[in-house]
C-alpha cells in the first residue's frame, strides 16, 4: 500500500474543517507523523520542526479521548475520499495471526501501509466479525476495550479503530497505556465496575519491532484470533475501506466522540498477579519483604511490574530501568532474545548487587530473568526452568515447545524431571493450539512454550503472559523462603541444574531470491519445500546422520555429536538454519552437510552457511 498523498483527502468533510477551531488541534497533533518525519539516508529516523523534548511529549500515552485526525486542507472538497487499496493490499498487513505494517515514515525504503482510515476499516470489521461470531441481534450492545503499548503511532491508531467500531455500532472503551495479556483477560474479569468482561479487546502493538511499526491483535473469551480470522477480517475491511463516504467517516467520528469511556483496566490486572503470589506464599502479605528484584521494560509497557507487582509484595526494585514508555526506544530494543537486552538486564542486576532481574518485551507478552550471578533465564533455560516448576505441581505432564529447542532440554524434561516434551512448531500460537489440541485428545499438558519468551500455562487460559511467568517465577521464591529454604535465586538455579547445554549454536537464514530464474514462476514456499525434501533424500544414505523419529517442521537432523533443522519461515522467503554442536568442528560438520546438499539451488542465497563453514 502506498502512503497517502498529500492531495488525498484522508478524513471527514475537509472544506468545513479547515474553517472550525478544532483544525488546528488535530493538526499539531498528527503534524508530526505525517509531514515532519522525513527517510533519512541511513534508514534511521529523521524528524524536521519537532525537538526533541516534543517527540518525548508524543511518545507518552494521553488520557483524553479527543478524536484526533491528520486533515490535509490543501486538498479540494471533491477528492477522492481514500485512495483505493485492493484485498491483495490488505492481506499484506497478516503476520500470522496477527495484523502488521508501517505506520509512520522514517525508514528509508518502508512506505506507510497502516493508515488511520486503514485503521478504521480494520475496527469496522472487527466489529462485523464479532457481531456474527457472538451472534448478537439489534437489541444488544457489544463492548470492545482498546490498550496500546508506547509506540508513537498508537494515540492515532486507537482512535482510528475506535472510529470503526463505534460506526458500527458498538461501545469501546479505552485502557490506555496496557499488556496485551491484560487486554485478552479483559475479556474474563466479571466486574462492571470497569466495564468487564467486553466481548472483544484489542491491543495496539508490534511487539519488539522498530518504532515506524505498529500492529494489532484480537481477543475474545476464547483466546487469540487465529490466521484464518485475521485473513477474514482483512477481506471485509478491504470492503469495507473502499465503500467510505464523507457521511459515513462523519456519523463514525461523532459516535466515537459519543461513545467512547475511559477504564484503568491495568489496577485490575496488577491485583490479580499479586494476589496470585500472595496465595502462594501462604496468604502473606508482603512475601518478597527482603527480596532485591530489578526489572527493565525496554520502555515499553512492562514498567507497572515494579512499582504495582514487586513493591506492593514487599520486594526492593531500585535499580530497575527503562521502566518509563519510550516509543522510540532509546536504550535497546524491549526483547528477551536481543544479546543486547540481554546484557543490560544482566548488568543492572550485577551492578545493584540483586536477588533476580526480569526483562519484558514492549507488551508484555514475552519475558526472561537473570539470578544473582548474571545467569541468563531464556530461550531453552527459561523453558527448563518453567518446566520444572509445572511438573513439581503436575507430574508426567506434557511440555509443548517450538521445533528449535535443544537435544539437551529433551533429556532433562524427559529423564530428569519426569515430563514428556513434545517438540512442534515455531510460532507461539502454533504451540498454544498444539497444548489445547493434545488436552482434547487426553493427554495432559499444562505448558506450551516458545524459545523466543512466549510462555502459556493451562491454569491461565492458555495466555501468553510474560508477566505470568515471572509471577510463577516469584511464586517460587516466596512459598521456597515461606517453608524455610533460602539462598535467593538459588533456588531457581538449582531447578535446572543438569540441563545439558551445548557448547555451541548458531541460527543461519538462507534467503530465497523470488524473482530468480531457478523459481520458475512459483512461489518460494514451493521452492522451499523442494530444498527440503531435496536434504531429506541426500541424508538418508549417510550412516553419521540420524533424521530425528518425530518431527513437525522441516527436516531436523542428529549426528556429529549434535543437531541441525532446517526448516522453511512462517512468513518470509526464508530457511532458518539452527546448529548446535558440542564444540566448532562438529558444528561445521553439520553445515557441510547442509552445504552439499542445497548448493545446487541457484535461487537460495547460501552465503552465510558458506561464510559460517569457511570461518
Amino acid at each position: 500500500m502506498a502512503a497517502t498523498s498529500g492531495k488525498i483527502v484522508q478524513n471527514v468533510f475537509t472544506s468545513q474543517c479547515c474553517q472550525q477551531n478544532r483544525q488546528s488541534s488535530r493538526r499539531d497533533y498528527c503534524a508530526p507523523y505525517m509531514r515532519n518525519s522525513l527517510p533519512s539516508p541511513s534508514g534511521k529516523l529523521t524528524w524536521t520542526g519537532i525537538s526533541s523534548m516534543q517527540l518525548r511529549t508524543l511518545s507518552k500515552p494521553r488520557n483524553d479521548i479527543t478524536i484526533q485526525r491528520n486533515i490535509l486542507c490543501n486538498a479540494s472538497a471533491s477528492s477522492t475520499v481514500v485512495p483505493y487499496l485492493d484485498n491483495t493490499d490488505f492481506q499484506k498487513l497478516q503476520n500470522g495471526s496477527d495484523i502488521r505494517g508501517v505506520a509512520l515514515d522514517g525508514v528509508e525504503g518502508e512506505g506507510v501501509n497502516l493508515t488511520e482510515p486503514v485503521a478504521e476499516a480494520i475496527g469496522a470489521a472487527f466489529a462485523g466479525w464479532l457481531v456474527e461470531k457472538k451472534k448478537a441481534d439489534a437489541s444488544q450492545h457489544l463492548r470492545v476495550s482498546i490498550g496500546h503499548d508506547s509506540r508513537i503511532s498508537a494515540k492515532l491508531l486507537q482512535n482510528a479503530i475506535s472510529r470503526g467500531l463505534a460506526g458500527a455500532g458498538l461501545e469501546v472503551v479505552h485502557y490506555g497505556l496496557a499488556s496485551t495479556p491484560a487486554m485478552f483477560n479483559s475479556t474474563l474479569t466479571k466486574d462492571e465496575a470497569f466495564l468487564c468482561p467486553v466481548d472483544g479487546s484489542i491491543m495496539i502493538t508490534a511487539s519488539h519491532l522498530p518504532f515506524n511499526r505498529n500492529g494489532f491483535k484480537f481477543f475474545t473469551n476464547a483466546g487469540g484470533l487465529g490466521k484464518p480470522d485475521i485473513k477474514d477480517i482483512l477481506e471485509r475491511a478491504a470492503n469495507i475501506y473502499n465503500q467510505f463516504t464523507d457521511e459515513s467517516l462523519k456519523n463514525s467520528e461523532i459516535m466515537a466522540s459519543l461513545s467512547i469511556k475511559i477504564v484503568d483496566y491495568m489496577t485490575v490486572y496488577t491485583s490479580d498477579l499479586v494476589k496470585a503470589v500472595r496465595k502462594a506464599a501462604g496468604n502473606i502479605e508482603k512475601p518478597l519483604e527482603g527480596f532485591h528484584i530489578v526489572v527493565d521494560a525496554g520502555n515499553g509497557a512492562g514498567g507497572f511490574f515494579a512499582a504495582k507487582v514487586l513493591e506492593p509484595l514487599g520486594a526492593i526494585t531500585s535499580g530497575s530501568q527503562f521502566l518509563e514508555p519510550d516509543g522510540l526506544f532509546p536504550n535497546h530494543i524491549p526483547n528477551p532474545e536481543d544479546k543486547t537486552a540481554m546484557k543490560a538486564i544482566t548488568k543492572a542486576v550485577l551492578d545493584n548487587k540483586a536477588d533476580l532481574g526480569i526483562i519484558f518485551d514492549t507488551d508484555v507478552d514475552r519475558s526472561a530473568a537473570v539470578d544473582s550471578t548474571g545467569r541468563e533465564f531464556n530461550r531453552n533455560r527459561l523453558i527448563a526452568l518453567m518446566a520444572a516448576i509445572v511438573l513439581e505441581e503436575h507430574p508426567g505432564t506434557t511440555i509443548v515447545t517450538d521445533s528449535v529447542t535443544s537435544d539437551g532440554l529433551t533429556t532433562f524434561i524427559e529423564k530428569k524431571l519426569g515430563g514428556k516434551h513434545h517438540r512442534f512448531k515455531r510460532g507461539y500460537k502454533n504451540v498454544i493450539d498444539e497444548a489445547i489440541r493434545l488436552n482434547s485428545i487426553g493427554e495432559e499438558s499444562h505448558l506450551a512454550i516458545e524459545t523466543s519468551g512466549h510462555g502459556a500455562l493451562k491454569e491461565n487460559n492458555w495466555l501468553d503472559d510474560g508477566a505470568y511467568l515471572m509471577v510463577k517465577i516469584l511464586n517460587k521464591l516466596a512459598s521456597a523462603r515461606a517453608s524455610g529454604v533460602g539462598g535467593g535465586s538459588n533456588v531457581l538455579t538449582g531447578l535446572i541444574e543438569g540441563l545439558q547445554e551445548p557448547a555451541f549454536a548458531a541460527e543461519l537464514r538462507l534467503k530465497i531470491n523470488q524473482n530468480h530464474p531457478d523459481l520458475k514462476g512459483g512461489s518460494f514456499r514451493e521452492y522451499g519445500e523442494t530444498v527440503l525434501k531435496h536434504l531429506e533424500n541426500s541424508i538418508s544414505s549417510d550412516p553419521n546422520l540420524q533424521k530425528a523419529p518425530v518431527n513437525y517442521e522441516g527436516i531436523r537432523v542428529s549426528g556429529y555429536g549434535g543437531w541441525f533443522l532446517l526448516r522453511l519461515s512462517l512468513h518470509d522467503p526464508v530457511l532458518p538454519l539452527n546448529i548446535e554442536a558440542s564444540n566448532n568442528d562438529d558444528a561445521v560438520k553439520l553445515g557441510l552437510v547442509v552445504l552439499a546438499a542445497v548448493k545446487e539451488f541457484a535461487g537460495l542465497d547460501t552465503s552465510a552457511l558458506n561464510k559460517f563453514v569457511g570461518s
